[in-house]
């Protein structure tokens, strides 16, 4: 904290509150004792002004389009890192060295196994239920096959549970995707990397060895690295005040992957697909262009822009060099990548676009490499939870690290009733 100060003054009298400087990116204003100077609330709905936590993992430059994890770009990471590089980065903070890359891989490796007892609580859900709703209970789940690492307390403990969750989210989704479609479970091989073990579990039947597409695999282990963390979005907040109440880890990870589920966060992906669907063809796009520009007109495109990025989503670029390696790979002619090329183009010379800062995000091609390698669109959601979890498990580890860590408990702006004395019902 720094000596510098923000002025603030109303009738009741004047006040100085603390500036405190970040590493990089804006000073923030202290306001922890606003409430018991003033006798008054800040009001931030959706929380766009407001830092909730200090923290040392991810940074982003929303304007000029930077995604930083422990201070590397989120570009090199995704072109040279494996996702085990980048996971151990975000829980221990460096890039691990060579005999520790190993270990942590070994680690993992060891704890992909689900309890056996889990396979029968899957077939308690309806065949066709989402990926996403059973995600949602088998993680909670865990907490009862796995009581000796629930103590948040115990250091040992916190990192059993965060290894265990990093290991069994792949098993988890590919079990999930497996059961909607009636083929048998597939255990994990622990000789095969961490994505291509969750496609062989996925994709694989144990009547066939399958046989690991290189291409596919380094196009998942990007999508995986891009989706790693994102600072503190709703579903890694929702993860922060879950844990903020002592909760375990398991259930926390539960509450995140339940916020991921809203279309407008983790299911956006799937939204962009569709709309390239619905757009069919390059020639369809100035129609929806002009819609998307009509007030009046409830369409809208999806892929553009972003409650953070005010500029191009660094992580676009790399899905979009992605796309074109995958279906080319595939041997795919794909009218909706077709689609998506020119729309973007389009996009980025318009004048209405480049107004509003309107950019293809990371959801505008991811939609289209993980339709064109075999997933359903109902597991796309399913696969940002996957690779979302490392960043969530490292935000809840530093939170409960964190001294000035408190339960969360936002106040509100009343604008209810008054007090008013209750009347018998046959009196109203």
């Amino acid at each position: 904290m720094t000596d510098k100060t923000m002025a603030m003054t109303s009738s009741e009298g004047n006040w100085d509150y603390p500036l405190i400087p970040g590493s990089v990116g804006p000073e923030v204003v202290d306001i922890r004792k606003f409430y018991g100077q003033t006798g008054m609330f800040t009001y931030d709905p959706g929380f766009t002004s407001t830092a909730s936590c200090q923290s040392a993992i991810t940074y982003i430059d929303g304007e000029k389009g930077i995604l930083l994890h422990r201070g590397y770009p989120i570009d090199q990471l995704a072109e040279n890192s494996t996702f085990m590089e980048v996971s151990y980065l975000l829980v221990h903070g460096e890039l691990p060295k060579a005999k520790e890359l190993d270990q942590f891989t070994y680690t993992i490796s060891r704890h992909t196994m689900l309890h056996e007892q889990l396979s029968t609580f899957y077939r308690g859900f309806r065949r066709d239920a989402h990926p996403m709703a059973i995600m949602c209970g088998v993680v909670g789940a865990l907490s009862a096959f796995y009581h000796d690492s629930t103590d948040i307390t115990d250091p040992e403990q916190r990192m059993i549970a965060t290894h265990r969750l990093i290991a069994k989210m792949p098993t988890i989704a590919a079990m999930a995707y497996k059961y909607s479609v009636g083929q048998p479970f597939m255990y994990p091989d622990n000789s095969v990397s961490y994505t291509g073990n969750f496609l062989r579990m996925t994709f694989g039947v144990p009547a066939e060895a399958y046989e690991v597409n290189p291409v596919i695999e380094r196009a998942m282990r990007r999508i995986f690295i891009l989706h790693a963390d994102h600072e503190q979005n709703a579903s890694t907040s929702t993860v922060r005040l879950a844990g903020s109440s002592g909760a375990n880890p398991f259930a926390c990870i539960a509450a995140g992957i339940a916020c991921l589920w809203g279309p407008a966060h983790g299911g956006a992906n799937e939204a962009a697909l569709n709309m390239l669907r619905e757009i069919a063809r390059p020639e369809n796009i100035p129609e929806y262009i002009a819609r998307a520009k009509d007030k009046d007109d409830p369409f809208r495109l999806m892929g553009f822009g972003h409650r953070v990025y005010k500029n191009y989503d660094p992580r676009a670029k790399v899905m979009q060099q992605t796309a074109e390696e995958v279906l080319k790979e595939l041997g795919i002619s794909d009218p909706v990548l077709d689609t998506a090329r020119e729309l973007e183009q389009i996009a980025l010379k318009d004048d209405y676009f480049i107004e509003k800062k309107l950019y293809p995000n990371v959801d505008f091609y991811s939609g289209v490499i993980l339709n064109a390698i075999g997933f359903p669109t109902e597991m796309f959601t399913a696969l940002f939870a996957l690779a979302r979890t490392v960043g969530w498990v490292a935000q809840w580890n530093e939170m409960i690290s964190d001294p000035e860590q408190k339960i969360g408990r936002p106040r509100q702006l009343y604008v209810g009733a008054t007090q008013r004395d209750y009347v018998e019902v046959g009196e109203r």
